[in-house]
């Protein structure tokens, strides 16, 4: 009885010291963004909308 309480509590500080690793090895991760793109925005309130009417 008193070797499987023992591999019981083996098997969860093992369990337990890999969830925590794996929880600190992803709050490590530093995220990358991409640039925004360097071109200008389009202003929708200059475009021409009498091409579009609805039918």
């Amino acid at each position: 009885m008193f070797t499987i309480l023992m591999v019981c509590l083996i098997i969860m500080v093992a369990v337990l010291g890999l969830t925590i690793a794996t929880i600190n090895k992803g709050y490590a991760y530093e995220h990358k963004v991409d640039p925004l793109p360097q071109e200008s925005p389009v202003d929708y309130n200059e475009t021409d909308h009498d091409d579009k009417k609805a039918e």
